[in-house]
């Protein structure tokens, strides 16, 4: 199989394991694919009793330390296994490579459905953690995981269950739009900086908002300012997340540019979610994990959610001794977000009017995650030649390739609006 972030064969150099993981410790691959398996032995052993609100919470928990670019500890991932084992009260797990070695049709529709729950199990993650869940999310969780498990099952059998994946997906999404807009208010537009103030500073990365809005009210009060990186920048927009002073701007791009940009900065990194690249030793004192993620002999933040470590190191360290500018990938100087679903629907009236006037002939949408090879330049080109009469949409870190250019504006509205994260495809929707 291909891996589409790293681009490369799966078991080849740079990546390992079924479906590819960005890593280079092909046991990661392996424990990934026995927790998984344990995940589907534990769903058939409790199809005919209630699950608890623990329970549930495992399963996503699980789901989302398989997803790709979370956890590469192999550490935590066994301990997952263990808790997943003692809820099943089974030795004998589902063994995955039946599910890989099925008829490549069989195989193709099963792999839809598993990476299907592997991305809801994420969204489900980030509403719960703001208390938001639903039943009919989770059950369908042990219903695909009951599936998979199905050597009996014929394409006309998968078929529906693939559809429904993606119906349960709408809904998960919907159920995360409605968690963080309740939770931080609508989004509304923010023009960000790319640059460091000096002094102390803590950057956040992955895509937890909640997990930012903790550490902004740990940090208030203590010097030390926090600036979002890569999926995080659309916290910039929520109006709960504005009011902290110390929540001062963004700096570097998408994911696969870490390491370069991380090497070198005098500063803390927080990995809350998914999206983490294999750590450089030359900055490997400085990252921090929490939630589900997880890399070897980082220190990891747990439920607590004590960031007194991550804090006392940013003081330690210091941080720039006078103001830095940054650049994006096109040489500009800022980023704009904001533009959710609710905000462009406030301004209705506005783009009704550019469209049947004509000032506005189409809208592109161009979303979703970016890989990792320099010359994969396909975005940028493609939103540069768009039209002068259209507008671009745009959600994800694909949007990192083109985000700091200034295309203009049509009636007052910027030619790009940024929606938000991935996990906002609802509002896109």
């Amino acid at each position: 199989m291909f891996c589409f972030q790293c681009e490369q064969t799966a078991n080849g150099s740079g990546c390992s394991g079924q479906g590819g993981i960005c890593g280079k410790d092909q046991n990661v691959a392996v424990l990934q694919d026995a927790l998984t398996g344990a995940l589907i032995t534990y769903a058939n052993a409790a199809s005919n009793h209630t699950k608890s609100k623990n329970e549930k919470r495992l399963v996503v928990d699980g789901l989302f330390a398989t997803l790709t670019n979370v956890n590469f500890d192999e550490a935590a991932l066994k301990a997952k296994i263990a808790q997943i084992k003692a809820l099943s009260k089974s030795q004998n797990d589902f063994d995955m490579s039946k599910l890989w070695n099925e008829t490549p049709d069989i195989r193709s529709l099963k792999s839809l459905i598993l990476f299907g729950i592997r991305g809801i199990a994420a969204y489900a993650y980030h509403a719960d953690v703001l208390g938001y869940s639903s039943d009919e999310v989770t059950d369908f969780l042990y219903k695909a995981l009951s599936i998979l498990g199905n050597s009996n099952l014929g394409m006309e059998d998968l078929l529906p269950i693939v559809m429904e994946t993606g119906k349960v997906n709408y809904t998960a999404l919907e159920l995360l739009d409605k968690a963080n807009t309740e939770s931080y208010g609508v989004p509304t537009p923010a023009t960000i900086a790319l640059g460091i103030e000096k002094g102390p500073f803590i950057v956040v990365s992955g895509h937890d908002l909640h997990d930012l809005k903790l550490l902004l009210e740990q940090t208030k009060d203590k010097g030390v300012n926090i600036y979002t990186h890569g999926e995080m920048l659309p916290a910039h927009g929520y109006s709960k997340l504005k009011e902290y002073p110390n929540l001062k701007g963004h700096i570097g791009t998408a994911w696969q540019n870490q390491q370069k940009e991380f090497d070198g900065i005098p500063a803390p990194v927080l990995f809350t979610t998914n999206c983490i690249m294999p750590v450089k030793n030359t900055y490997s004192d400085r990252i921090f994990t929490t939630g589900v993620t997880g890399f070897p002999n980082m220190l990891h933040i747990d439920d607590k959610k004590d960031f007194s470590g991550i804090i006392k190191k940013a003081i330690t360290l210091g941080g720039y001794n006078e103001n830095k500018k940054l650049l994006g990938a096109n040489g500009g100087s800022s980023v704009t977000t904001g533009f959710s679903a609710g905000t462009i629907l406030s301004v209705a009236d506005k783009v009704v009017a550019a469209v049947k006037s004509g000032a506005i002939k189409h809208f592109f949408l161009v979303g979703g995650c970016d890989g990792a090879k320099k010359e994969r330049g396909y975005f940028t080109e493609f939103v540069k030649q768009t039209p002068k009469d259209t507008i671009i949409l745009t959600l994800g870190c694909g949007k990192f390739r083109f985000n700091d250019i200034d295309l203009g504006e049509i009636g007052g509205l910027p030619r790009i609006m940024d929606m938000g994260q991935c996990n906002d495809a609802f509002g896109a929707v």
